[in-house]
């Protein structure tokens, strides 16, 4: 009988750290509902002290959400923990996570300390805690640069202290697989309270090498009863231990590995689309699990294998992962009731008056595309907001092409006031922004721009990720459009949106 492993999500909290990928309450709440139905154990639902909208956050998924325990991210001061208590009130589950760093570097440059303080807050803000929740986990932070021999000391001192789980992370993602693994070896068989039972260990890797999975599944081997991930990886830098990897990762190795989850896989996917699309985040196309190639094959011999036995370059039944691929397909004739059927399938659920518009902008966006995939669906459930932001793009005429000088027309709704203007550029997004900026007039410059194609049609909606620097301060924005060009301008206008006025 196989150990039970704990997930840990944190994509609300260490996921949405990434810059430009903040959501609001509402769209928080529709993940973690996603994140309940996939089956995760715990969802870190945010840092309360960090801001009122971190707060307020953990205040509603705390009522949204009914078994999985909520956890609030503090540090080892008593003003973090006090808040992290007052957001936590409704969960029905809760759960503080406090802790300090550890390293040599940690605790001489960030907090000019020395060791034995360190021990010392640590277990005075685990006691304090201890009081207001039965549940606390402990972070050592920067455990993965920490020398073994002391972080069993504190490990010790921390369980000893009332924490229950023991979150060891490699923050900057420095540790090679063997290494990690040792070190949560080393803590099994010399801390007491790991061989009692009184606490268990945690995972939290990072991505910076390209190793978090790898080193996240040596923690497992080796004595780790919880892992800390993000949906799609996620997360600060390059990212954190990507949910949907580890899961399949246990259930293709469930004769092998020594432990096993409570993941509904079929849940996958649409989790995977969700956070993506409401973060504004592609997929990269090679990401394993969610990918959109991930089950594709491309080379003749791949091909001719998986036609005569699919089992000969797939380890993974689509189906396992949530690809249904008898799903029906939406087209221009499609009814509410398909269109409804398909959002449900990705964890949307709409209130009829928000189906029936986004039913209509379906309708429209049928009429260019023979077929509409799940990224378009998203995509339209999300472009309602756009009907309350200050400037609305009403209109966008370009005219280009070889041997043409490109000229764009375009006409902006600003606070309820419509304006129009004319530019040229050397290409029709040049032109449409240098029209747009006649009308905005703001010092501000296009860092970064990213076209992405969702499938591979001509008529396909594309979406494009922008970065604008306004005011010393950089602002990202996202757009989607069948036209590239209006794709374009609609990021730049969300960015525009965003600045602080």
């Amino acid at each position: 009988m196989s150990d039970r492993l704990y997930i840990f999500d944190t994509t609300l909290r260490d996921g949405e750290q990434v810059p430009g990928c903040q959501l609001n309450t509402v769209e928080k709440i529709q993940v973690a509902k996603a994140l309940e139905q996939l089956g995760v154990d715990v969802i870190e639902a945010g840092f309360p002290i960090s801001s009122p909208g971190d707060f307020n956050s953990v205040v509603e998924i705390s009522k949204a959400v009914t078994w999985p325990t909520i956890c609030a991210l503090t540090r080892a001061v008593q003003k973090d923990i006090d808040c992290a208590v007052e957001a936590l009130q409704y969960a029905k589950h809760k759960r503080i996570h406090t802790g300090i760093g550890t390293s040599d570097l940690h605790i001489k440059y960030k907090f000019n300390s020395t060791r034995e303080e360190i021990i010392e807050r640590a277990v005075a803000a685990i006691k304090y805690a201890r009081n207001k929740v039965d549940e606390i986990e402990f972070y050592a932070e920067d455990a993965g640069r920490t020398e073994n021999e002391y972080l069993a000391r504190v490990v010790d001192a921390a369980i000893k202290a009332g924490a229950t789980i023991i979150n060891i992370p490699d923050t900057t993602g420095y540790c090679m697989p063997w290494e990690y693994g040792e070190k949560i070896k080393y803590l099994m068989e010399h801390v007491e309270g790991l061989q009692d039972g009184r606490a268990i260990l945690s995972t939290h890797c990072h991505n910076d090498l390209g190793m978090a999975t790898a080193n996240t599944i040596s923690g497992v081997v080796n004595g780790a009863r919880q892992v800390e991930v993000t949906i799609n990886g996620i997360g600060e830098r390059a990212g954190n231990t990507s949910l949907e990897e580890i899961a399949m990762i246990i259930k293709c190795h469930q004769a092998t590995m020594p432990v096993s989850t409570n993941i509904n896989t079929t849940k996958i996917w649409p989790s995977s689309r969700l956070v993506s699309s409401l973060m504004n985040m592609p997929v990269q196309p090679n990401k394993a699990v969610v990918g959109k190639n991930a089950f594709a094959h491309s080379s003749g011999i791949h091909q001719d294998g998986v036609l005569k036995n699919v089992q000969t370059y797939e380890i993974m039944d689509p189906k396992d992962v949530g690809i249904d691929e008898n799903s029906i397909v939406l087209t221009a004739r499609s009814g509410r009731a398909a269109l409804k059927h398909r959002l449900s399938i990705l964890g949307v659920e709409l209130e009829q008056e928000k189906l029936d518009k986004v039913y209509d902008a379906f309708l429209r966006l049928a009429d260019k595309k023979k077929e509409l995939n799940d990224d378009d669906l998203l995509m339209l459930v999300g472009a309602d907001k756009a009907e309350t932001n200050q400037v609305q793009l009403e209109s966008l005429q370009v005219t280009t092409g070889k041997g043409v000088t490109p000229i764009a027309a375009i006409r902006l709704k600003v606070a309820n006031e419509i304006f129009e203007a004319a530019g040229i550029g050397n290409g029709p997004v040049d032109a449409s922004i240098k029209a747009l900026k006649q009308i905005i007039r703001r010092e501000m410059t296009l860092k970064e721009m990213t076209i992405q194609a969702i499938s591979k049609g001509s008529d396909d909606l594309c979406k494009v990720h922008v970065q604008v620097e306004h005011d010393n301060r950089v602002y990202y924005g996202f757009g989607s459009d069948t036209d590239i060009v209006t794709a374009s301008v609609e990021a730049y206008i969300d960015c525009i949106n965003k600045f602080k006025h």
